[in-house]
């Protein structure tokens, strides 16, 4: 696959291939046959030059597949996670997998979804630690990349998953389907590859970073690099940034729910025990701690800063005449999705993306919870899909 208008593409891997199993890869399978999806796989698509113009060696790209690829190598949908998320849209936890399914329900036999009709591609997103190379993963030195390892756009990780699909024998896609920063990969592989996406589903999503989603970034990513133990991104060897970390996953979870869900929740409420003088921590500060020390128990923290500031790269017009002309460009029918109480990706933003010629009309979805209703509420979601797909 060759992106549209890009110079940026994969160089052919000396050695490609697929590989299949639980942890490290082990055990050869051909790309396209199915692959039980409780299990991760690995695929290597060599080196990939980036926007910047600088090349990353050697790239594997970690993925899971539901289903068998056709012989036309027509039937495939790729579905592509969010800032923490991961490859593991459905199933419970498990080796390799630390928390339970992101989309429950979505995929499956029978399921919107039908992994007896379709092939189901979730890949872990580049420069994150799920298996896919980013900062974390070894460079040709032995040594993990930290500090080296590039900044990366939207349309870096585009070009890698359309790679991946290379490999796996895609010829074209079913749908395109993403929430949060996996719609603003979805919108891309609208415009970078219109020849092979015949529907794009952007759920809570936007078609750039505002100002006002740079800023709430702004304070994590330096809360991160303030920790003591960042040295610089190259900790591996000690300790990790983790309370830095926490410090962001805070931030960033604020924005992911509702005012109206923090109030009606929390209110005022003290955490147990109280004072004699009434005082202590309020409730919703003892859930945000909660929130932020439990991603360290499973992400790195190098990653956290490349996806943000990927996400803060998202211009869907950049370099292509704006973003409303980048819009029209799309040409595979388009279905845009909003939360009602989404105050991260606002319902104008994605108001602004249904103005393309090919989107369908705007699809509001309701929840209290802010923006992670595209995760919360995921009978929704599933209409959405299926709208799409119909």
């Amino acid at each position: 696959m060759t992106a549209q208008g890009s110079r940026t593409g994969v160089a052919p891997a000396s050695t490609g291939g697929v590989q299949s199993g639980v942890g490290d890869p082990a055990g050869p399978s051909t790309g396209g046959e199915p692959v039980a999806g409780s299990e991760r796989c690995y695929a290597e698509i060599g080196d990939l030059e980036l926007e910047s113009g600088n090349v990353l060696p050697s790239v594997t790209m970690c993925y899971q597949s539901w289903g068998r690829l056709n012989e036309a190598g027509d039937n495939a949908v790729m579905v592509l996670h969010a800032l923490t998320g991961d490859s593991h849209v459905i199933g419970r936890v498990g080796p390799d997998h630390p928390t339970p399914g992101w989309w429950n329900g979505l995929i499956g036999p029978g399921a919107t979804l039908d992994q007896d009709n379709l092939f189901v591609i979730a890949a872990n997103v580049l420069g994150g630690c799920r298996g896919t190379t980013g900062p974390s993963s070894e460079a040709p030195d032995g040594k993990p990349f930290g500090s080296r390892f590039p900044r990366l756009t939207v349309r870096d990780q585009v070009n890698a998953e359309a790679a991946l699909a290379t490999v796996l024998g895609v010829r074209s896609f079913r749908a395109v389907v993403g929430g949060s920063m996996g719609g603003m990969r979805a919108l891309e592989w609208g415009v970078m590859y219109p020849e092979v996406v015949r529907s794009v589903v952007a759920i809570a999503t936007t078609a750039a970073a505002s100002g006002d989603q740079i800023a709430w970034a702004a304070p994590q990513l330096a809360a991160i690099r303030m920790d003591p133990h960042f040295a610089g991104g190259n900790y591996y060897e000690g300790e990790f940034p983790l309370a830095g970390m926490a410090v962001a996953r805070q931030i960033a979870h604020v924005t992911y729910r509702s005012g109206y869900e923090l109030n009606t929740r929390f209110d005022r409420h003290l955490q147990p025990p109280v004072s004699e003088s009434g005082l202590g921590q309020f409730a919703v500060e003892s859930y945000l701690h909660y929130h932020g020390q439990k991603l360290g128990r499973r992400f790195d923290p190098n990653s956290y800063l490349v996806l943000t500031e990927a996400m803060n790269s998202h211009d869907l017009g950049r370099g292509r005449g704006g973003i409303d002309v980048a819009l029209q460009s799309i040409s595979a029918p388009l279905t845009v999705a909003v939360v009602d109480s989404d105050r991260l990706y606002t319902p104008v933003e994605g108001a602004r993306i249904a103005t393309a010629r090919a989107a369908r009309p705007l699809i509001t979805m309701h929840s209290d919870h802010g923006h992670d209703g595209f995760l919360i509420e995921a009978e929704q979601v599933e209409q959405v899909v299926r709208g799409a797909l119909s």
